[in-house]
Protein backbone atom coordinates (compact mmCIF):
# COMPACT_ATOMS: atom_id res chain seq x y z
CA UNK A 1 0.00 0.00 0.00
CA UNK A 2 1.24 3.47 -0.92
CA UNK A 3 0.21 6.73 0.76
CA UNK A 4 -0.74 8.08 -2.66
CA UNK A 5 -3.10 5.14 -3.14
CA UNK A 6 -4.97 6.12 0.04
CA UNK A 7 -5.45 9.65 -1.31
CA UNK A 8 -6.71 8.36 -4.67
CA UNK A 9 -9.10 5.93 -2.97
CA UNK A 10 -10.46 8.67 -0.69
CA UNK A 11 -11.08 10.87 -3.76
CA UNK A 12 -13.12 8.12 -5.40
CA UNK A 13 -15.06 7.44 -2.21
CA UNK A 14 -15.78 10.97 -0.96
CA UNK A 15 -15.55 12.93 -4.24
CA UNK A 16 -16.89 16.47 -3.70
CA UNK A 17 -17.05 16.32 0.10
CA UNK A 18 -14.84 18.93 1.82
CA UNK A 19 -11.39 17.57 2.56
CA UNK A 20 -9.35 20.63 3.53
CA UNK A 21 -10.62 24.04 4.71
CA UNK A 22 -8.79 27.22 5.66
CA UNK A 23 -9.76 30.90 5.77
CA UNK A 24 -12.87 30.37 3.66
CA UNK A 25 -11.09 28.23 1.04
CA UNK A 26 -12.21 24.64 0.53
CA UNK A 27 -10.66 21.76 -1.36
CA UNK A 28 -12.82 18.71 -1.99
CA UNK A 29 -11.37 15.22 -1.85
CA UNK A 30 -11.23 15.07 -5.66
CA UNK A 31 -9.55 18.49 -5.81
CA UNK A 32 -6.96 17.53 -3.19
CA UNK A 33 -6.08 14.38 -5.11
CA UNK A 34 -5.71 16.38 -8.33
CA UNK A 35 -3.64 19.13 -6.67
CA UNK A 36 -1.16 16.64 -5.21
CA UNK A 37 -0.85 14.94 -8.62
CA UNK A 38 -0.08 18.23 -10.37
CA UNK A 39 2.50 19.30 -7.79
CA UNK A 40 4.15 15.89 -7.63
CA UNK A 41 4.57 15.86 -11.40
CA UNK A 42 5.82 19.46 -11.40
CA UNK A 43 8.50 18.66 -8.80
CA UNK A 44 9.75 15.71 -10.86
CA UNK A 45 9.68 17.86 -13.99
CA UNK A 46 12.01 20.34 -12.24
CA UNK A 47 14.68 17.64 -12.13
CA UNK A 48 14.11 16.07 -8.71
CA UNK A 49 14.29 12.29 -8.65
CA UNK A 50 12.64 9.78 -6.29
CA UNK A 51 14.64 9.46 -3.09
CA UNK A 52 15.81 13.09 -3.12
CA UNK A 53 15.29 14.96 0.13
CA UNK A 54 13.13 18.10 0.02
CA UNK A 55 12.73 20.46 2.95
CA UNK A 56 9.28 21.90 3.62
CA UNK A 57 9.38 25.19 5.50
CA UNK A 58 5.82 26.50 5.43
CA UNK A 59 3.34 27.81 8.00
CA UNK A 60 -0.01 26.12 8.62
CA UNK A 61 -1.65 26.42 5.21
CA UNK A 62 -3.31 24.34 2.51
CA UNK A 63 -0.18 24.47 0.37
CA UNK A 64 1.84 22.87 3.17
CA UNK A 65 -0.41 19.82 3.28
CA UNK A 66 -0.58 19.62 -0.52
CA UNK A 67 3.24 19.68 -0.59
CA UNK A 68 3.50 16.89 1.98
CA UNK A 69 1.38 14.49 -0.04
CA UNK A 70 2.71 15.55 -3.44
CA UNK A 71 6.14 14.54 -2.16
CA UNK A 72 4.65 11.23 -1.04
CA UNK A 73 3.18 10.55 -4.48
CA UNK A 74 6.42 11.54 -6.24
CA UNK A 75 8.64 9.25 -4.14
CA UNK A 76 10.49 12.25 -2.69
CA UNK A 77 11.58 12.37 0.96
CA UNK A 78 10.09 15.19 3.01
CA UNK A 79 12.40 16.87 5.52
CA UNK A 80 10.34 18.40 8.33
CA UNK A 81 11.21 22.00 9.23
CA UNK A 82 9.67 24.63 11.51
CA UNK A 83 9.07 28.29 10.69
CA UNK A 84 9.75 29.30 14.32
CA UNK A 85 13.37 28.25 14.07
CA UNK A 86 16.29 30.39 12.90
CA UNK A 87 18.04 30.57 9.53
CA UNK A 88 20.96 28.72 11.12
CA UNK A 89 18.59 25.93 12.22
CA UNK A 90 17.15 25.68 8.70
CA UNK A 91 20.58 25.62 7.09
CA UNK A 92 21.78 22.92 9.48
CA UNK A 93 18.84 20.62 8.71
CA UNK A 94 19.04 21.11 4.94
CA UNK A 95 22.79 20.45 4.95
CA UNK A 96 22.63 17.54 7.39
CA UNK A 97 19.86 15.82 5.39
CA UNK A 98 21.63 16.54 2.07
CA UNK A 99 18.44 18.07 0.73
CA UNK A 100 18.38 19.08 -2.93
CA UNK A 101 15.46 21.46 -2.57
CA UNK A 102 13.40 23.42 -0.09
CA UNK A 103 9.81 24.64 -0.39
CA UNK A 104 9.50 27.78 1.70
CA UNK A 105 7.69 31.02 2.49
CA UNK A 106 10.74 33.04 3.52
CA UNK A 107 14.30 33.63 2.41
CA UNK A 108 15.82 32.08 -0.73
CA UNK A 109 19.24 32.05 0.94
CA UNK A 110 19.27 28.33 1.68
CA UNK A 111 22.11 25.82 1.11
CA UNK A 112 20.21 23.85 -1.55
CA UNK A 113 20.28 23.47 -5.31
CA UNK A 114 16.64 24.47 -5.68
CA UNK A 115 14.55 26.88 -3.58
CA UNK A 116 10.82 27.04 -4.33
CA UNK A 117 9.04 30.02 -2.76
CA UNK A 118 5.33 29.92 -1.89
CA UNK A 119 4.18 31.93 -4.94
CA UNK A 120 6.03 29.57 -7.25
CA UNK A 121 4.64 26.59 -5.36
CA UNK A 122 1.09 27.83 -5.95
CA UNK A 123 1.84 28.18 -9.66
CA UNK A 124 3.18 24.61 -9.79
CA UNK A 125 0.06 23.32 -8.03
CA UNK A 126 -2.12 25.10 -10.57
CA UNK A 127 -0.24 24.22 -13.76
CA UNK A 128 1.50 20.88 -13.22
CA UNK A 129 0.79 17.84 -15.37
CA UNK A 130 -2.64 16.49 -14.27
CA UNK A 131 -1.75 12.85 -14.97
CA UNK A 132 -1.73 10.56 -11.93
CA UNK A 133 1.56 10.84 -10.04
CA UNK A 134 2.25 7.45 -8.54
CA UNK A 135 5.91 6.62 -8.01
CA UNK A 136 6.10 3.31 -6.16
CA UNK A 137 8.33 3.45 -3.09
CA UNK A 138 9.58 0.37 -1.21
CA UNK A 139 7.82 0.13 2.15
CA UNK A 140 11.11 0.27 4.06
CA UNK A 141 12.68 3.04 1.98
CA UNK A 142 12.92 6.56 3.48
CA UNK A 143 9.54 8.34 3.37
CA UNK A 144 10.23 11.40 5.50
CA UNK A 145 12.75 12.78 7.96
CA UNK A 146 11.89 14.36 11.28
CA UNK A 147 14.44 15.97 13.55
CA UNK A 148 14.80 15.29 17.25
CA UNK A 149 14.05 18.24 19.50
CA UNK A 150 17.70 18.95 20.27
CA UNK A 151 17.06 18.89 24.01
CA UNK A 152 20.47 17.27 24.64
CA UNK A 153 22.53 18.52 21.70
CA UNK A 154 22.37 18.97 17.93
CA UNK A 155 19.12 17.58 16.46
CA UNK A 156 19.45 14.21 14.72
CA UNK A 157 17.55 13.31 11.54
CA UNK A 158 15.16 10.44 12.20
CA UNK A 159 14.56 8.42 9.03
CA UNK A 160 10.97 7.22 8.82
CA UNK A 161 9.55 4.79 6.27
CA UNK A 162 6.31 4.32 4.38
CA UNK A 163 5.70 1.22 6.51
CA UNK A 164 6.10 3.33 9.65
CA UNK A 165 3.69 5.98 8.34
CA UNK A 166 1.04 3.36 7.58
CA UNK A 167 1.61 1.82 11.02
CA UNK A 168 1.07 5.19 12.70
CA UNK A 169 -2.16 5.59 10.71
CA UNK A 170 -3.32 2.15 11.82
CA UNK A 171 -2.49 2.92 15.46
CA UNK A 172 -4.44 6.17 15.42
CA UNK A 173 -7.52 4.57 13.90
CA UNK A 174 -7.34 1.56 16.21
CA UNK A 175 -6.63 3.23 19.56
CA UNK A 176 -6.38 7.03 19.63
CA UNK A 177 -9.27 8.32 17.48
CA UNK A 178 -11.12 5.12 16.51
CA UNK A 179 -14.51 6.76 15.93
CA UNK A 180 -13.43 9.52 13.51
CA UNK A 181 -15.88 9.36 10.62
CA UNK A 182 -17.44 11.02 7.62
CA UNK A 183 -19.08 14.30 8.62
CA UNK A 184 -16.56 15.02 11.39
CA UNK A 185 -14.43 18.16 11.48
CA UNK A 186 -10.89 17.89 12.80
CA UNK A 187 -9.61 21.29 13.94
CA UNK A 188 -5.84 21.55 13.38
CA UNK A 189 -4.71 24.13 15.93
CA UNK A 190 -1.17 22.91 16.58
CA UNK A 191 1.58 23.18 13.92
CA UNK A 192 0.99 20.98 10.89
CA UNK A 193 4.77 20.58 10.71
CA UNK A 194 4.62 18.54 13.90
CA UNK A 195 2.03 16.54 15.80
CA UNK A 196 -1.16 17.99 14.32
CA UNK A 197 -0.06 17.03 10.80
CA UNK A 198 -0.16 13.38 11.83
CA UNK A 199 -3.95 13.61 12.13
CA UNK A 200 -4.57 14.67 8.52
CA UNK A 201 -4.19 11.20 7.03
CA UNK A 202 -6.57 9.50 9.52
CA UNK A 203 -9.13 12.24 8.80
CA UNK A 204 -8.67 11.78 5.06
CA UNK A 205 -9.13 8.01 4.96
CA UNK A 206 -12.32 8.26 7.05
CA UNK A 207 -13.87 11.16 5.09
CA UNK A 208 -13.59 13.81 7.80
CA UNK A 209 -13.01 17.51 7.08
CA UNK A 210 -9.66 19.01 8.13
CA UNK A 211 -9.95 22.63 9.27
CA UNK A 212 -6.64 24.42 9.81
CA UNK A 213 -5.74 27.47 11.87
CA UNK A 214 -2.93 29.60 10.48
CA UNK A 215 -1.62 30.19 13.99
CA UNK A 216 -2.92 29.12 17.37
CA UNK A 217 -4.83 31.71 19.37
CA UNK A 218 -7.07 30.69 22.28
CA UNK A 219 -9.85 33.16 21.46
CA UNK A 220 -9.83 32.25 17.78
CA UNK A 221 -9.80 28.54 18.64
CA UNK A 222 -12.88 28.89 20.83
CA UNK A 223 -14.72 30.89 18.18
CA UNK A 224 -13.75 28.61 15.31
CA UNK A 225 -14.56 25.43 17.21
CA UNK A 226 -18.10 26.70 17.82
CA UNK A 227 -18.71 28.21 14.39
CA UNK A 228 -17.42 25.14 12.52
CA UNK A 229 -18.86 22.49 14.87
CA UNK A 230 -15.44 20.92 15.38
CA UNK A 231 -15.69 17.39 16.76
CA UNK A 232 -12.02 16.43 17.16
CA UNK A 233 -8.74 18.22 17.76
CA UNK A 234 -5.20 17.78 19.00
CA UNK A 235 -3.64 20.13 21.56
CA UNK A 236 -0.41 20.34 23.48
CA UNK A 237 -0.98 20.91 27.22
CA UNK A 238 0.10 24.57 27.05
CA UNK A 239 -2.61 25.27 24.45
CA UNK A 240 -5.19 23.54 26.59
CA UNK A 241 -4.19 25.67 29.59
CA UNK A 242 -4.54 28.84 27.51
CA UNK A 243 -8.00 27.82 26.29
CA UNK A 244 -9.19 27.04 29.81
CA UNK A 245 -7.84 30.38 31.06
CA UNK A 246 -9.68 32.39 28.38
CA UNK A 247 -12.84 34.11 29.63
CA UNK A 248 -14.87 32.89 26.61
CA UNK A 249 -14.22 29.22 27.35
CA UNK A 250 -16.75 28.64 30.11
CA UNK A 251 -19.80 29.83 28.17
CA UNK A 252 -18.78 28.37 24.80
CA UNK A 253 -20.93 25.70 23.15
CA UNK A 254 -18.51 22.99 22.02
CA UNK A 255 -19.21 19.81 20.03
CA UNK A 256 -15.93 18.05 20.72
CA UNK A 257 -16.21 14.27 20.95
CA UNK A 258 -12.46 13.58 21.27
CA UNK A 259 -9.53 15.81 22.21
CA UNK A 260 -6.15 14.17 21.76
CA UNK A 261 -3.15 15.64 23.53
CA UNK A 262 0.55 14.97 23.82
CA UNK A 263 4.02 16.31 22.92
CA UNK A 264 4.69 17.15 26.59
CA UNK A 265 3.42 16.00 30.01
CA UNK A 266 0.16 17.41 31.35
CA UNK A 267 -0.29 18.45 34.96
CA UNK A 268 -3.07 16.70 36.86
CA UNK A 269 -4.61 20.07 37.81
CA UNK A 270 -4.87 21.09 34.13
CA UNK A 271 -6.37 17.76 33.13
CA UNK A 272 -8.99 17.86 35.88
CA UNK A 273 -10.06 21.39 34.88
CA UNK A 274 -10.24 20.27 31.27
CA UNK A 275 -12.39 17.23 32.05
CA UNK A 276 -14.70 19.37 34.17
CA UNK A 277 -15.20 21.69 31.19
CA UNK A 278 -15.22 19.28 28.22
CA UNK A 279 -16.05 15.92 29.76
CA UNK A 280 -14.06 12.68 29.77
CA UNK A 281 -13.13 12.93 26.11
CA UNK A 282 -9.34 13.22 26.40
CA UNK A 283 -6.91 10.74 24.89
CA UNK A 284 -3.18 11.01 25.46
CA UNK A 285 -0.61 9.89 22.93
CA UNK A 286 2.96 9.27 24.09
CA UNK A 287 5.68 9.00 21.48
CA UNK A 288 8.87 10.67 20.32
CA UNK A 289 10.57 11.57 17.04
CA UNK A 290 12.00 8.04 16.79
CA UNK A 291 8.53 6.54 17.28
CA UNK A 292 6.23 9.35 16.17
CA UNK A 293 3.17 9.77 18.39
CA UNK A 294 2.90 6.02 18.93
CA UNK A 295 4.26 4.24 22.01
CA UNK A 296 1.43 4.28 24.56
CA UNK A 297 -2.11 5.63 24.58
CA UNK A 298 -4.20 6.69 27.59
CA UNK A 299 -7.84 6.38 26.59
CA UNK A 300 -10.63 8.56 28.01
CA UNK A 301 -11.95 5.80 30.28
CA UNK A 302 -8.49 5.32 31.82
CA UNK A 303 -7.82 8.89 32.93
CA UNK A 304 -8.38 8.00 36.57
CA UNK A 305 -4.84 6.56 36.42
CA UNK A 306 -3.17 9.71 37.68
CA UNK A 307 0.13 10.37 35.93
CA UNK A 308 -0.10 7.42 33.55
CA UNK A 309 0.72 7.72 29.85
CA UNK A 310 -1.41 4.65 29.18
CA UNK A 311 -0.96 1.19 27.78
CA UNK A 312 0.92 0.29 24.60
CA UNK A 313 -0.75 0.96 21.27
CA UNK A 314 -2.03 -2.28 19.77
CA UNK A 315 0.88 -2.54 17.30
CA UNK A 316 3.62 -1.72 19.85
CA UNK A 317 5.46 -3.75 22.47
CA UNK A 318 6.75 -1.78 25.46
CA UNK A 319 9.00 -2.78 28.37
CA UNK A 320 10.91 -1.11 31.20
CA UNK A 321 14.59 -2.14 31.09
CA UNK A 322 17.57 -1.59 33.39
CA UNK A 323 21.01 -0.37 32.28
CA UNK A 324 21.92 -3.91 31.22
CA UNK A 325 18.72 -4.20 29.11
CA UNK A 326 17.07 -6.63 31.52
CA UNK A 327 13.37 -6.16 32.17
CA UNK A 328 12.74 -4.77 35.66
CA UNK A 329 9.97 -6.11 37.94
CA UNK A 330 6.53 -4.51 37.89
CA UNK A 331 6.54 -1.20 39.75
CA UNK A 332 10.30 -0.69 39.56
CA UNK A 333 11.98 2.14 37.68
CA UNK A 334 13.98 1.83 34.47
CA UNK A 335 14.14 3.08 30.90
CA UNK A 336 11.00 2.80 28.76
CA UNK A 337 11.82 0.86 25.58
CA UNK A 338 9.64 -0.19 22.67
CA UNK A 339 9.61 -2.07 19.39
CA UNK A 340 7.19 -2.31 16.50
CA UNK A 341 6.67 -1.32 12.85
CA UNK A 342 6.17 2.36 13.75
CA UNK A 343 9.73 3.08 14.84
CA UNK A 344 12.36 4.85 12.77
CA UNK A 345 14.66 2.92 10.47
CA UNK A 346 17.79 4.75 11.65
CA UNK A 347 19.33 8.14 12.33
CA UNK A 348 20.46 9.64 9.02
CA UNK A 349 24.24 9.22 8.62
CA UNK A 350 24.68 8.43 12.33
CA UNK A 351 25.32 4.68 12.62
CA UNK A 352 26.84 4.91 16.11
CA UNK A 353 23.87 6.86 17.49
CA UNK A 354 21.52 4.39 15.80
CA UNK A 355 23.30 1.43 17.39
CA UNK A 356 23.20 3.09 20.80
CA UNK A 357 19.46 3.84 20.56
CA UNK A 358 18.50 0.45 19.06
CA UNK A 359 20.04 -2.12 21.35
CA UNK A 360 18.99 -5.76 21.30
CA UNK A 361 16.13 -4.89 18.98
CA UNK A 362 14.58 -2.31 21.32
CA UNK A 363 14.25 1.42 20.79
CA UNK A 364 15.58 3.08 23.95
CA UNK A 365 13.49 6.20 24.50
CA UNK A 366 15.64 7.91 27.12
CA UNK A 367 12.54 8.24 29.32
CA UNK A 368 12.63 6.97 32.89
CA UNK A 369 9.44 5.25 33.97
CA UNK A 370 7.68 2.23 35.41
CA UNK A 371 4.80 -0.15 34.67
CA UNK A 372 2.05 -1.03 37.13
CA UNK A 373 0.40 -4.41 37.68
CA UNK A 374 -2.31 -3.65 35.09
CA UNK A 375 0.14 -2.80 32.31
CA UNK A 376 -0.15 1.00 32.51
CA UNK A 377 3.06 2.97 32.07
CA UNK A 378 4.20 6.06 33.96
CA UNK A 379 6.92 8.47 32.81
CA UNK A 380 8.96 10.01 35.59
CA UNK A 381 11.20 12.16 33.40
CA UNK A 382 13.90 12.23 30.76
CA UNK A 383 16.86 10.07 31.77
CA UNK A 384 19.27 12.95 31.06
CA UNK A 385 17.16 15.52 32.94
CA UNK A 386 17.19 13.85 36.36
CA UNK A 387 18.81 16.03 39.03
CA UNK A 388 20.79 14.90 42.06
CA UNK A 389 20.44 17.39 44.89
CA UNK A 390 22.10 16.63 48.19
CA UNK A 391 22.41 12.98 47.15
CA UNK A 392 18.69 12.61 46.36
CA UNK A 393 17.17 12.03 42.91
CA UNK A 394 14.86 14.83 41.81
CA UNK A 395 12.67 14.43 38.72
CA UNK A 396 11.90 17.90 37.25
CA UNK A 397 8.51 16.82 35.96
CA UNK A 398 7.27 16.03 39.47
CA UNK A 399 8.21 19.52 40.65
CA UNK A 400 6.76 21.16 37.52
CA UNK A 401 3.41 19.46 38.09
CA UNK A 402 3.23 21.06 41.54
CA UNK A 403 4.09 24.52 40.16
CA UNK A 404 1.39 24.18 37.52
CA UNK A 405 -1.19 23.84 40.31
CA UNK A 406 -0.74 27.56 41.05
CA UNK A 407 -3.47 29.66 39.47
CA UNK A 408 -2.09 31.59 36.52
CA UNK A 409 0.94 29.37 35.90
CA UNK A 410 0.76 28.01 32.34
CA UNK A 411 4.32 26.75 31.81
CA UNK A 412 7.07 25.60 34.14
CA UNK A 413 10.66 24.45 33.72
CA UNK A 414 12.68 23.00 36.59
CA UNK A 415 16.43 22.69 36.13
CA UNK A 416 19.56 22.12 38.19
CA UNK A 417 22.13 24.89 38.60
CA UNK A 418 25.70 23.97 39.61
CA UNK A 419 26.12 24.16 43.39
CA UNK A 420 29.17 23.24 45.47
CA UNK A 421 27.01 22.10 48.39
CA UNK A 422 24.02 20.45 46.73
CA UNK A 423 25.48 19.28 43.41
CA UNK A 424 22.32 20.40 41.59
CA UNK A 425 20.52 23.40 43.03
CA UNK A 426 16.86 22.99 42.08
CA UNK A 427 15.61 26.13 40.37
CA UNK A 428 12.37 26.97 38.53
CA UNK A 429 11.21 29.33 35.80
CA UNK A 430 7.49 29.80 35.12
CA UNK A 431 5.31 31.81 32.74
CA UNK A 432 1.61 32.51 32.46
CA UNK A 433 -0.88 35.18 33.46
CA UNK A 434 0.20 38.78 33.96
CA UNK A 435 1.19 39.64 37.51
CA UNK A 436 2.43 36.18 38.50
CA UNK A 437 4.12 36.42 41.91
CA UNK A 438 7.25 34.22 42.12
CA UNK A 439 7.13 34.31 45.92
CA UNK A 440 3.59 32.89 45.89
CA UNK A 441 4.68 30.13 43.49
CA UNK A 442 7.62 29.28 45.74
CA UNK A 443 5.42 29.30 48.85
CA UNK A 444 3.07 26.78 47.22
CA UNK A 445 6.02 24.56 46.31
CA UNK A 446 7.28 24.61 49.89
CA UNK A 447 3.87 23.46 51.14
CA UNK A 448 3.66 20.60 48.65
CA UNK A 449 7.21 19.30 48.21
CA UNK A 450 9.92 17.69 50.31
CA UNK A 451 12.82 20.01 51.04
CA UNK A 452 15.27 18.43 48.59
CA UNK A 453 12.72 18.70 45.76
CA UNK A 454 11.64 22.27 46.44
CA UNK A 455 13.15 24.96 44.18
CA UNK A 456 15.65 27.23 45.87
CA UNK A 457 14.32 30.06 43.71
CA UNK A 458 11.59 30.87 41.16
CA UNK A 459 11.67 33.33 38.26
CA UNK A 460 8.83 34.52 36.02
CA UNK A 461 9.58 34.86 32.29
CA UNK A 462 7.20 36.06 29.53
CA UNK A 463 7.48 32.61 27.91
CA UNK A 464 9.79 29.61 27.91
CA UNK A 465 11.97 28.40 25.01
CA UNK A 466 10.45 25.47 23.13
CA UNK A 467 11.35 23.00 20.44
CA UNK A 468 9.47 22.96 17.16
CA UNK A 469 7.21 20.27 18.62
CA UNK A 470 6.24 22.53 21.51
CA UNK A 471 8.37 20.85 24.18
CA UNK A 472 9.95 23.17 26.73
CA UNK A 473 13.74 23.14 26.34
CA UNK A 474 15.04 22.85 29.88
CA UNK A 475 18.61 22.88 28.58
CA UNK A 476 18.10 26.32 27.03
CA UNK A 477 16.49 27.61 30.23
CA UNK A 478 19.52 26.37 32.19
CA UNK A 479 21.99 27.84 29.69
CA UNK A 480 20.29 31.24 29.80
CA UNK A 481 20.29 31.31 33.60
CA UNK A 482 23.96 30.35 33.81
CA UNK A 483 24.94 32.88 31.12
CA UNK A 484 23.02 35.63 32.94
CA UNK A 485 24.71 34.75 36.25
CA UNK A 486 28.17 34.85 34.65
CA UNK A 487 27.43 38.18 32.98
CA UNK A 488 26.32 39.58 36.31
CA UNK A 489 29.49 38.36 38.03
CA UNK A 490 31.69 39.96 35.38
CA UNK A 491 29.93 43.33 35.69
CA UNK A 492 30.28 43.47 39.49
Amino acid sequence: MQIGSLIRRAARQFKDAPCLVQDGRTLSYAEFDAATDRLGNALLARGLTPGDRVGVLLPNCMECIIAYYALAKAGLVRVGMNTRETIDDHSYKLTDSQSRAVIHAGSDEMPVEMAIPLDELKEMIATGDPAPCEVVRALDAPYRMGYTGGTTGKPKAVTLTERGELSELSAFLTDLIPDIREGDTFLHAAPIAHASGAFFLPALVRGARSLTMTKFDAEQFIGMAQAENATLTFLVPTMLSMILAHPDCEAADFDFRRIAYGASPIAESVLRRAEARFGKIFAQSYGQAESPMVITCLKPEDHDRIGSCGRPFTIVEVRVLDDDDNEVPVGETGEICCRGPQTMAYYWNRPEATEKTFRNGWLHTGDVGRMDEDGFFYILDRKNDMLISGGYNVYPREVEDVLLEVEGVVEAAVIGLPDETWGDRVYAVVSGAAGLDPDAVLAHAKRRLAGHKCPKGVEVWPDLPKSGAGKILRRKVRDELIAHARSKEMSE
